[in-house]
């Protein structure tokens, strides 16, 4: 079942915020993206075991269980192309574990080995972090956290536009981009119970995509809006299409006084 939010299985906050002001950002953001460094993402949710049950055994490559099956000499040649090759010992590979928010983040260079080499499928191959957080329990933390520097010299309007957003604090950004043809996993974010805090996906062309999926019926349902908001303990994927698009997910917790006007206008029981 697809858990709800004020009785819906997704928010569209259209009409809460300035989509007019959200659209005007696309030119920044491409300019933008071709000034900065940018990561793969998301090659890893099988091996996380975030994935619902019926596509545990998909097409799909994840670096985790490709990892996991590299014989003695294989390994040694993957760390050698960590951003520090010297602080592995072969004899102790069962202690290091690869990926987002682990000990071991990989390198440009490991990523798109693992690409190339073993066809691991990273969906989001645009990611970039406009605000850093290292372990995904921080993104609601209290107090929040602030937007790199980078980010705003290059995404200044950008910045500028989710600072006016209703969040208490924010305490993760980040923007994800999927090139043409390539689609977005099934795979479902947050496993705290209750959920832990709130956040907005803004897509400022409205082309991304995006759908709810329910494992029990085996349906996908359309999430519609160019700001939206679900619970991401749902499973959740985006359809592949023949051109590039994006998208920046803030995550934080929203003002009480925002969260009392959505339920007001939503008509949302108590």
């Amino acid at each position: 079942m697809i858990r709800t939010i004020f009785g819906r299985p997704f928010i569209d906050l259209s009409p809460f915020f300035d989509v007019e002001a959200l659209a005007a950002l696309d030119d920044e953001i491409c300019c933008g993206l071709t000034r900065v460094p940018l990561e793969y993402t998301g090659g890893s949710h099988k091996s996380m075991g975030i994935v619902p049950p019926s596509m545990a055994n998909d097409a799909t490559v994840d670096y985790g269980q490709v990892i996991a099956r590299m014989n003695r000499a294989e390994f040694a040649r993957f760390v050698t192309m960590s951003d520090t090759p010297e602080a592995f010992d072969l004899d102790r590979r069962d202690q290091y574990e690869f990926g987002e928010e682990r000990d071991w983040p990989l390198s440009r260079r490991q990523m798109q080995y693992l690409e190339y080499r073993y066809g691991v499928y990273f969906p989001w191959k645009v990611f970039y972090e406009l605000m850093p957080n290292l372990r995904w329990e921080d993104r609601a933390q209290a107090g929040g956290k602030a937007f790199c520097a980078e980010a705003r010299r290059i995404f200044p309007e950008t910045v500028a536009f989710i600072e006016r957003l209703p969040f208490a604090s924010i305490g993760r950004c980040t923007l994800l981009g999927l090139r043409s043809n390539d689609h977005g996993t099934v795979h479902h974010d947050g496993e705290d119970e209750p959920a832990l805090g709130h956040f907005v996906a803004l897509c400022p062309r409205g082309d991304k995509r995006l759908f709810l999926w329910d494992e029990e019926t085996a349906t996908r349902l359309p999430v519609t809006g160019r700001a939206t908001w679900f619970d991401d303990r749902n499973y959740h994927g985006v359809e592949a299409a023949p051109f590039f698009r994006y998208s920046i997910r803030v995550d934080g917790v929203f003002r009480p006084a925002f969260l009392a006007r959505l339920r007001r206008e939503l008509d949302a029981p108590r």
